[in-house]
């Protein structure tokens, strides 16, 4: 788990790296420097249950807010969202935004429960 959660640290460090050019870097870049410190502290076997549990309901509540972006551009046949953001086009960015929440509550996830078997 310790190379795992190494990964895991390093690639949401290079996701807030990269929010330089996002519509709101700070609050992106905080999101994801948030799930870096809990894999990084998980490398040491150090959990904060409370504050992953925090962070889950946080990024839930937040997807439900791009839930209806998400099904438009499903419905929608699910074009690229690697073109550049358009005005015309609000779902790319609404739809990476998504993804990037689901990925950190997945991952957010995973140390919750590895905080459980932990605790066992």
């Amino acid at each position: 788990m310790k190379i795992i959660n190494i990964v895991l640290t390093l690639i949401f460090i290079l996701f807030a790296a990269v929010q330089y050019n996002d519509p709101d870097p700070f609050l992106w870049g905080i999101w994801y420097i948030a799930i870096a410190i809990i894999s990084g502290m998980a490398v040491a076997k150090k959990y904060n249950k409370l504050f992953i549990l925090f962070c889950i309901t946080i990024g839930v509540i937040w997807m439900g807010t791009l839930t209806p972006h998400f099904l438009e551009w499903i419905n929608l046949g699910m074009p690229s969202i690697v073109e550049s953001m358009k005005v015309t086009k609000p779902h790319i960015e609404y739809t990476r935004e998504f993804l990037g929440l689901l990925i950190s509550v997945l991952v957010l996830i995973f140390q919750y429960t590895q905080s459980q078997k932990q605790a066992v």
